[in-house]
């Protein structure tokens, strides 16, 4: 074999490998990838007129309670109620988490419970068999109501007020 031919040859194995390491940094980025709290507002234009006629026409939104309670519906710790007070809540496997669930489905860190104003967020951490609210795969963070249901693992719960 040539000396060209070889040559040519350690720089396609070389086009591969960093092809190969660029495929892996970026499979990794989107698995890691943190959610961004969705945006609650819409921000206007103070110096648009429109902004300044539907600001006057708008009707007050009325103060929402902060939900006080977590009720585990469904799973091996139903009927569980954790009072949140206000504070955020860690959920999964690990002992520190404000939640310890017993189940193999769980994350040692699954998901986050976060106050926000007058609402409450749900947050998965990166948890392997995913965090579901009403049924749907939780693919950011997003708010959550009193009475949603939110299934990690065979344990179902639900916010109340």
């Amino acid at each position: 074999m040539s000396e060209i031919a070889i040559t040519a040859l350690r720089f396609g194995l070389l086009a591969l490998l960093w092809i190969f390491v660029f495929s892996v940094i970026g499979s990794q980025g989107r698995s890691l990838q943190i959610a961004r709290p969705a945006r609650l507002t819409r921000r206007k234009d103070k110096k648009s007129p429109e902004a300044s006629e539907t600001a006057a026409d708008a009707t007050p939104v009325p103060h929402r309670a902060l939900a006080s309670k977590l009720v585990v519906t469904e799973g091996p710790l139903t009927g569980r109620t954790i009072d949140l007070g206000g504070q955020p809540l860690l959920i999964g496997r690990a002992q520190d988490a404000g939640l310890v669930l017993e189940d193999d489905y769980a994350s040692g860190r699954h998901a986050r419970l976060f106050p926000q104003g007058s609402r409450w967020f749900l947050e998965d951490l990166g948890s392997t068999n995913g965090t579901f609210v009403q049924g749907d795969q939780l693919t950011r963070t997003m708010p959550i109501d009193p009475g949603t249901g939110i299934r990690i693992g065979k344990t179902v719960m639900e916010l109340k007020a």
